[in-house]
């Protein structure tokens, strides 16, 4: 078996998405004769291959064209590989980023595909992939029939592998400039400046929902509270319903998929839509004024009462430490 990855990147290293990615790879590959690679994709990312041969054999697409992560162009690249190497199962985090581009390529290969994978059980020579449904209420069991597998993974499915002590191989791979769409184009990344990490990425994401009355209180009091662990701030879909928040904070079934060691839930009741997003999470701690909330059943430590007087307390609780 022969498992490609789909390195997702800054341009600097790999993000965590793709280092879980890695890890589930392993757990697939881990037989006599199979084998990781992964496919780096971009323009000079010297340094975004070095880092991913730290976890195995890399495959360096770097050319201008490819500088931004165009879908198409990537897809078409991707598809070239998984044909030329005899890739078996082409696999990519869950994320937008991945969905866009893997199921291009999938479209393009022929293949069948598998979104949102948590984990994966072997039946004989069948793979049968597990992912949640109806906002993780159920899993489903699919089997695929067709080749080459496409499957996106959910980051909290895999740890980080440990990095090897010496570094893979980086095999440069040439690209046919001629042959790649260029019916799209970039134009500019809108983007909102932060100071704080990803929330897909952070150890600790503090996150707030309909308790919280205006944005400067979620800046004050969530924001506040998650710069003392030097973490992500996240939303439930209520503020960002409100405008309150952006929608690239919100945590949920229709939002992002975290699983920090450490998870506030600041005002959050726990709808079923919301916990499918971040249940996962090591450590829950919830804070809300109800206590027949749905979130202090998944919750490991819990505490009632209005949190426009808790969070203050317990910020200054960890300044004085």
């Amino acid at each position: 078996m022969h498992v490609l990855v789909l390195a997702e990147h800054d341009g600097d290293r790999l993000r965590a998405g793709t280092t879980a990615a890695l890890g589930f790879s392993r757990q697939l590959a881990n037989g006599d004769g199979d084998q990781v690679t992964c496919l780096v994709l971009g323009d000079s990312v010297a340094t975004v291959a070095d880092d991913a041969a730290t976890f195995g054999p890399v495959l360096l697409g770097s050319h201008a064209d490819l500088a931004e992560p165009l879908a198409d162009r990537w897809a078409e690249v991707t598809a070239k590989v998984v044909q030329s190497e005899s890739i078996d199962i082409l696999l990519g985090a869950s994320s937008t980023f991945s969905r866009d581009i893997l199921g291009r390529a999938g479209g393009l290969l022929g293949g069948a595909m598998a979104s949102d994978v948590t984990g994966f059980l072997r039946d004989g020579d069948r793979l049968v992939w597990q992912r949640p449904m109806y906002a993780g209420a159920v899993t489903a069991s699919v089997v695929l029939h067709g080749s080459p597998l496409i499957v996106t993974v959910r980051p909290t499915a895999a740890e980080t592998p440990e990095r090897r002590s010496s570094p893979a191989s980086i095999t440069p791979i040439s690209i046919d400039s001629g042959r790649l769409p260029g019916s799209t184009g970039h134009l500019g990344l809108d983007g909102r400046p932060s100071h704080r990490p990803d929330v897909t990425e952070a150890r600790v994401v503090v996150s707030g929902g309909r308790g919280l009355k205006t944005t400067e209180d979620f800046e004050r009091l969530v924001g506040g509270l998650a710069d003392r662990f030097d973490g992500a701030t996240g939303s439930s879909r209520a503020l960002v319903d409100a405008g309150l928040t952006p929608n690239d904070l919100q945590v949920g079934q229709t939002g992002k998929v975290v699983a920090p060691e450490l998870y506030i839930a600041v005002g959050i009741s726990g709808a079923v839509q919301h916990l499918a997003g971040m249940k996962n999470s090591r450590v829950i701690v919830a804070v809300n004024s109800d206590p027949h909330a749905p979130i202090f059943e998944v919750a490991d430590y819990g505490i009632v009462g209005d949190l426009y007087d808790i969070v203050p307390e317990m910020i200054q609780h960890l300044d004085a430490d």
